[in-house]
């Protein structure tokens, strides 16, 4: 019989890339989630890995089996469900993905609070980008995740995956203390026409949101550094490299040589929790989501 713990590796490699993002997702070390491979293989009897490079690949027969782990897991998520509704408090393991600026503003203390009102619950954060949480979510390798979109660029959640709104992120421009627009009130897109700007690279939410609106307001923005932490973002501008559009949340304090200034209209970016449609039941979920919303005004007016 097949061990659920080894196609649930295996699983996780297709998902996940690599073994060590594999690893990374199931919490365990790079070295475990091999040795449950090589084990699967010497069950099978089937070649799972093969080498490329400094990576792996799976070979088809690989895929065909991990296609297989996803159902049972599936069958087996649809039984943890039932139990934990039977008991009707949350319970178990909750593997949580969350973007980065909320997995350092929001998730902190939800986690904190989900430890304390229910310990029978081992909730499990992994910071991801919004575009792969979806997709990790509908595909079973997370059970929530907490993404963010933005007004002109929405993050539709594929069929089988329900959400629910947490809360609006507000979004200023960061310039340099001594820049024109410092000691503006409110500026508006046009007013930007022609400033380098610091952004997050190619691909992520936040860049193409930025390129979409200023070529919507008739300019093409002048993308001068790429950096994914917004903390970075701000150092730069702090350093007078150029101005951002940053969220506040999980922004913190400004230094003194940056000065935020409000956009008109002001950029607002959804924060959502997901999950599959098979787990809406499961106590957990509904849970840490109503805490999550419970939790947003005060994080919101911290921000």
């Amino acid at each position: 019989m097949l061990d659920l713990g080894r196609l649930r590796a295996l699983h996780a490699v297709a998902v996940h890339g690599s073994v060590g993002a594999a690893a990374a997702a199931l919490g365990y070390t790079p070295s475990a989630v091999s040795q449950q491979i090589s084990k699967l293989e010497r069950e099978t009897r089937t070649t799972l890995l093969e080498r490329r490079g400094r990576g792996v690949r799976l070979t088809d027969d690989a895929h065909q089996l991990a296609r297989t782990a996803q159902q049972l897991m599936a069958l087996v998520e649809e039984a943890e469900v039932r139990l934990e509704e039977r008991r009707g408090q949350p319970s178990g393991r909750l593997a949580i993905g969350c973007f980065a600026s909320a997995a350092r503003g929001l998730m902190p203390g939800a986690l904190a609070e989900l430890a304390r009102r229910h310990p029978a619950l081992d909730a499990r954060l992994t910071e991801v980008d919004p575009h792969l949480s979806v997709d990790l979510v509908a595909r079973g390798a997370l059970d929530l995740a907490v993404a963010h979109d933005w007004d002109i660029a929405p993050l539709p959640a594929p069929p089988g995956v329900e959400q629910a709104v947490i809360g609006d992120d507000l979004c200023d421009v960061l310039v340099p203390r001594r820049h024109p627009l410092a000691e503006r009130a409110a500026i508006r897109r046009e007013d930007l026409a022609g400033e380098r700007w610091i952004t997050q690279p190619p691909g992520t939410v936040c860049h193409d949101w930025l390129v979409r609106t200023m070529r919507a307001a008739g300019c093409e923005p002048r993308i001068a550094h790429q950096a994914e932490e917004n903390h970075t973002q701000v150092a730069l501008v702090a350093a007078g490299l150029g101005v951002a559009l940053v969220p506040r949340l999980g922004r913190g304090p400004l230094p003194p040589e940056v000065t935020a200034v409000r956009l008109d209209p002001v950029p607002v970016r959804r924060l959502s929790a997901l999950w599959r449609e098979g787990a809406a039941r499961r106590p957990a979920i509904r849970e840490t989501v109503r805490l999550l919303q419970e939790l947003w005004p005060g994080v919101a007016s911290a921000a």
